[in-house]
């Protein structure tokens, strides 16, 4: 088995996937929208995954470290419209798609760090961290909006199959 294109078909997958979910976020969505007081907002989830699949995959591929200084404030993606986050994610996905197919298959096993002042929350091999941080992380947060989606009695896609809803 060849592990690169193994690694690129299911980003590939993946991504696509994503999309469909974005594409199901209905145009008049209220995007302050929350299930209950402690999860994100529709807005910030959805923002989430296009930050996860497209520029934390990049610099999963492009950097060996992120360092936060000590009380640097992370602003997360949060998008305007719908037609925002869908460009956002086509752009951000678009430049990883294109630096996996470049990536040398032995930089997986390269060191890749994130650093928040003086804490590590990631410290682990670059391929760790792709499936983990970036693969699973995308799975678990698609997962999150569908549920969002269902609550607000709005028709879902399938992903790995067909949807209650036929799509």
């Amino acid at each position: 088995m060849d592990l690169q294109k193994a690694l690129i078909a299911e980003y590939d997958r993946e991504t696509a996937t994503t999309r469909k979910i974005l594409e199901a976020i209905p145009e008049d969505v209220d995007f302050n929208y929350k299930p209950h007081p402690k999860s994100m907002s529709l807005g910030q989830l959805a923002g989430h995954l296009a930050e996860t699949a497209g520029q934390w995959a990049t610099s999963t591929l492009a950097k060996d470290k992120i360092e936060m200084v000590a009380g640097e404030k992370f602003e997360p993606y949060v998008p305007a419209s719908k037609a925002a986050l869908l460009e956002k994610f086509d752009t951000d996905t678009a430049e990883a798609t294109a630096l996996l197919a470049k990536f040398a298959p032995a930089q997986w096993d390269d060191n890749w760090k994130f650093v928040a002042g003086d804490q590590t929350w990631i410290d682990d091999s670059k391929y760790e961290v792709w499936r983990s941080w970036v693969v699973n992380h995308l799975v678990h947060h698609r997962a999150q909006l569908g549920v969002y989606l269902r609550l607000l009695n709005k028709p879902l896609p399938g992903t790995y199959g067909p949807s209650a809803d036929g799509m």
